[in-house]
């Protein structure tokens, strides 16, 4: 939920900046003291206060109502209050975000360089350093902004709403009426409206059902078999019931009482309607989000990568920058001169445009993924995105249409019957959780006639709600007020398990051993038939009895089953080939029954390698987990566990693990994935846990999203192996030329601006274009691949500097001290030039320019720059910089130069990539 982890802003705003709660419990009842230090005395004393209190006390103190807040009284008291939002949510303020887009380690490095150069009195190089300090900021700065915008827009498309009591302001009006003019005037009930859960208010009625997050600190004031997950509190595992008054309430700590309900937890079972006490950083999550130090989400493989990199840069740079020191003082004798161009060369090795360019990339992804319907919760997620090798989806809405049917209504043996029709009816019109798509589908197949004619005929006395331990849910309804009758209905292989009898015609008959038989064989045909069978069953209690209990569903009789047809999507198998064809493997995960899922599966073209129940997980352990993931499709008939249990078998294997659910049972497989990726339409716990959200339930989106998100990965992969080789091969350069020359063989202020150009060359890598080779399989992070790059590809370019040593000393010349600047000229163009190169030499396994071409923004920089790398020696600005007009010879020599160097840089990646491969 967007209120409690605002995930978008962990990468947008740096690393520095992102604080967010992580999937590890944000407090602990173990600690006992510190949940006092943590939580301010006065907010305890109010929710003990509101736990001691009856209902109608704490409305009345509220000065609430029992049928909820007018739309007019919510805004007044949200003037006062201010939105339901955590303090860490809003975003930085512009000269905050300024400061953390200059402090990274690359600027503070540079600013230290610079300071040095102007203490020196070299404001030439403390001009260029200080440019590209700016540059580098200002970029990010502009860029993360950008970013920041579309992520707000984006988290617009993804709604979060609570479902509230209001009074019609027209009932505030006739209670004047009546008041002053003595007459009676009709107004409407209150009504259940949907808001943004940033617009409850203090005094809100709220109802809840299986699925619903919290969305503030609230106390009970109806309940049925209300069970509340509080992991996210506490860390405990199990649910805990909640009540309308205290059972087993015990010490002040408010997480104990039983009938608070607390901001960030979610509802597992059961039904209730609350009262909201507090909102906002006024809650008991919001006073801890303000109070504790969050931990934060580990650090993916792409991340603590991209950082090892960096340092390795860095340190590479405070190791050479001393050794270039060394030998140009020692060999030139000019210390000053010396440590100028060492400081020149410690700016060279320092990657300064790395954070942005991995920031834009992955911003830009983001919005070309919000493009295709896919809403990126949290930018780091797209790396995993990319990397995804297997994918555990549901079958409901995924492989299947979403649009369930009721295709049958049969008695115990098969033949219609529309008494077991009018029994679902009533059991999905009478229970107050969450409506599936199952009981929407029995409730679009009664006509409107019959439904009235049944509403009046029945009453609901109590219900039994729906878990995924029994997989069925009870609802109890009088029939004019003669007898109670308890309806029943669920997953087969449990209904069977609280029935006796069986309904036989007019009678009713003992549930033995050859009756089970014969059921069992009529749903197992059904199934075969791609049907989803729903059992129902019922039991007549005597009408002294109102309240109701898991115990009352026993001896219950058998009367017939409801047959749902759910039609795959015709995108399923097309999708599900192109993801075959992008390396990913998909499986089926389901608490469906195992016969409908494999036929689902053998229609859309999915081969059922072996099929694994939940009973058998049970009985496995994490060994024998761990093989069964790994060679079979279809795992049916599972518990939210069980799901969870398999992902992380197969994160234990190697694999990069998507999970697709939208479902209550979904939510801690999606915590448990890599990639945790969910719908718009999903229950508001599964969109909480998830990275990514899909505006459309369809695997056909989601293939487009793992391409983009492989794209993305490839681009930022070229501008750090782009880096680490080109950095790595100028330090062999600098350090030959260092040694060998009577003269440095580059100023330090032509180091600086080849390099500032050379930076602004790799601003357009984000817009890059990525081969589809490139795609078709998952992309993952490799720390021993960049150092096998950059060793492989860094010399290379020293090759032909060295060349260009020779070339400007023996053929021109340029020999001596007097002759310093027509050599620093010459190995200046072909520096940069080469340096330019790079990229498209290692962007792609193909050949450039002719088998792949960069996008036109890649190639137009590259132009620029190579042109103003020429024109420098060659313009007005020569003498600025300290060079000089190269002769006219010099640029053939230069044309066959960069052809060899592309030639020998495409000769030596054609030996890579047969020793190596290519990601």
């Amino acid at each position: 939920m967007n209120l409690f982890k605002n995930l978008f802003e962990v990468f947008l705003r740096s690393r520095h900046t992102a604080r967010h709660f992580g999937r590890r419990p944000l407090l602990d009842l173990s600690s006992g003291p510190s949940v006092s230090r943590t939580v301010p005395d006065h907010l305890a004393h109010e929710l003990l206060r509101a736990s001691s209190e009856d209902p109608a006390a704490v409305l009345v103190r509220l000065k609430a109502h029992e049928d909820g807040l007018s739309s007019a009284e919510a805004a007044t008291i949200r003037a006062r209050v201010g939105p339901n939002e955590v303090e860490h949510e809003k975003p930085l303020p512009w000269w905050l975000h300024f400061w953390y887009c200059y402090k990274n380690p690359f600027n503070l490095l540079l600013t230290v360089l610079a300071a040095v150069s102007y203490l020196t009195e070299d404001f030439k190089a403390t001009i260029v350093i200080g440019t590209m300090v700016v540059l580098s900021t200002l970029i990010r700065f502009v860029q993360e902004g950008r970013s920041n915008r579309a992520a707000e827009r984006l988290k617009d498309m993804v709604s979060n709403t609570a479902t509230v009591i209001r009074r019609d302001l027209s009932s505030e009006v006739a209670q004047d009426a009546e008041r002053y003019f003595n007459v009676h005037l009709h107004t409407r009930p209150p009504q259940k409206l949907e808001v943004p859960i940033k617009e409850l208010v203090p005094g809100e009625l709220i109802v809840l059902s299986a699925g619903d997050m919290i969305p503030a600190d609230c106390r009970v004031l109806v309940a049925k078999d209300l069970f509340i997950s509080q992991a996210a509190m506490t860390g405990e595992s199990l649910p805990v019931e909640k009540f309308v008054d205290r059972h087993h309430s015990v010490g002040e700590n408010p997480l104990e009482r039983d009938n608070l309900l607390f901001m960030g937890t979610n509802v597992v079972s059961g039904a209730a309607t609350a009262v909201v006490l507090t909102t906002g950083n006024r809650t008991y999550f919001g006073t801890i989000a303000t109070r504790v130090t969050a931990t934060n989400r580990a650090p993916t493989a792409f991340q603590v990568g991209v950082n090892s990199v960096s340092w390795l840069l860095i340190r590479f740079a405070l190791v050479m920058a001393p050794l270039v020191l060394l030998v140009n003082g020692f060999t030139k004798g000019d210390w000053t001169e010396a440590f100028l161009f060492a400081l020149a060369v410690a700016v060279g090795l320092t990657p300064e445009m790395l954070p942005m360019i991995v920031t834009s990339t992955l911003a830009k992804g983001a919005v070309l993924l919000s493009r295709k319907k896919v809403v990126v919760k949290r930018l780091d997620a797209i790396q995993n995105f990319g990397a995804m090798d297997v994918l555990c989806t549901d079958k409901t809405g995924t492989l299947t249409q979403d649009k369930i049917f009721l295709e049958r209504h049969t008695d115990v043996f098969g033949a219609e019957s529309d008494d077991v029709l009018k029994f679902a009816f009533l059991n999905s019109h009478y229970q107050t959780g969450l409506k599936n798509l199952l009981d929407r589908a029995v409730l679009d197949h009664v006509e409107l006639q019959t439904e009235l004619k049944l509403a009046q005929d029945y009453v609901k006395i109590d219900e039994i709600p729906f878990d995924f331990q029994r997989r069925r849910m009870s609802v109890i309804v009088s029939e004019r007020n003669d007898h109670h009758e308890l309806i029943c209905k669920g997953a087969v292989e449990e209904i069977l398990s609280v029935c006796t009898r069986v309904q036989q015609g007019d009678q009713t008959v003992a549930l033995d051993e050859a009756m089970l038989k014969r059921v069992l064989c009529i749903t197992h045909d059904l199934n075969e038939e791609g049907l989803r069978v729903v059992a129902v069953a019922v039991k007549e209690v005597p009408p002294s009895k109102l309240v109701y209990a898991l115990a009352d569903e026993a001896e219950l009789t058998l009367i017939g089953y409801v047959a749902f047809l759910d039609p795959p999507k015709e995108s399923t198998a097309p999708a599900l080939k192109a993801l075959a064809m992008h390396g990913v493997t998909v499986k089926v995960l389901t608490g469906d029954n195992e016969l409908v899922t494999a036929k689902i599966c053998r229609e859309v073209g999915l081969t059922v390698a072996g099929v694994v129940l939940g009973s058998q997980i049970d009985r496995m352990k994490d060994d024998q987990l761990a093989k069964a993931v790994e060679c079979n499709t279809v795992f049916a008939k599972l518990t939210p566990l069980h799901k969870e249990r398999l992902v992380r078998a197969l994160r234990g294997n190697g694999h990069i693990v998507g999970f697709m659910g939208d479902g209550i049972n979904d939510a801690p497989a999606l915590r448990a994935a890599d990639i945790g990726i969910s719908v718009d339409s999903a229950v508001d716990i599964a969109k909480e846990a998830a990275d990514i959200i899909l505006l459309e339930k369809s695997l056909m989106v989601l293939e487009e999203g793992v391409i983009e998100g492989r794209r993305t990965f490839s681009n930022m992969l070229k501008y750090i192996r782009m880096t680490a080789s080109s950095n790595f091969g100028n330090v062999f350069s600098v350090l030959v030329a260092s040694a060998f020359l009577p003269f440095l063989p580059m100023l330090p202020l032509q180091l600086l601006v080849q390099n500032l150009l050379y930076d602004i060359s790799q601003i357009a890598i984000p817009f890059d274009n990525v081969d589809d080779e490139l795609v078709k399989k998952p992309l993952q992070w490799n720390p021993a691949d960049i150092g096998r790059f950059m060793v492989f590809f860094g010399p290379i370019s020293s090759v032909f500097d060295i060349a260009t040593y020779c070339l400007m000393w023996f053929v021109f010349s340029a020999n001596t001290v007097a002759e310093q600047t027509l050599f620093q000229s010459g190995w200046f163009v072909v520096g940069l030039l080469t340096q330019t190169l790079i990229v498209h030499m290692i962007r792609t396994p193909k050949l450039p320019f002719i088998e792949s071409i960069a996008s036109w923004p890649l190639l137009g920089m590259t132009a620029v720059v190579m042109a103003v790398g020429i024109y420098l020696p060659m313009g007005p600005l020569a003498e600025y910089f300290k060079l000089e007009s190269l002769p006219l010879s010099y640029f053939p020599w230069l044309v066959g130069i960069l052809l060899c160097y592309v030639a020998l840089t495409t000769a030596m990646k054609r030996f890579y990539l047969r020793k190596f491969g290519w990601q």
